[in-house]
């Protein structure tokens, strides 16, 4: 199941007062960018971020789920309600990230 263009507005709207958040859609789906970073992305209408230390400290009850099959597992997003919960999720991962890679 493909994530719906509504849920991915709603997710952008909730990061809207973070600058730089861009996205990217791959097959149905939908790659969030803070600030050049991949911190996760939108699946089957689900937020999923990378199960980085920060996220997994700033979400210490959070589920593991996989993206679709076959890939690594990632922490499920529930409070996609609370801006302000995104914004420091967001923030907080932004330092551990790896770098983008350089294109050849």
């Amino acid at each position: 199941m493909a994530s719906s263009k509504d849920y991915l507005q709603f997710i952008l709207e909730q990061l809207s007062d973070l600058e730089e958040i861009t996205y990217r859609a791959m097959m149905g789906e939908y790659i969030l960018y803070y600030r050049g970073k991949i911190v996760g992305g939108i699946y089957d209408d689900r937020l999923l971020v990378k199960p980085i230390k920060s996220a997994v400290s700033y979400m210490p009850e959070a589920a593991y789920e996989l993206p679709y099959e076959g890939a690594k597992e990632m922490l499920f997003v529930d409070n996609v309600d609370d801006k302000e919960f995104l914004a420091g999720l967001f923030r907080a991962m932004y330092d551990e990230l790896p770098a983008p890679k350089k294109k050849k």
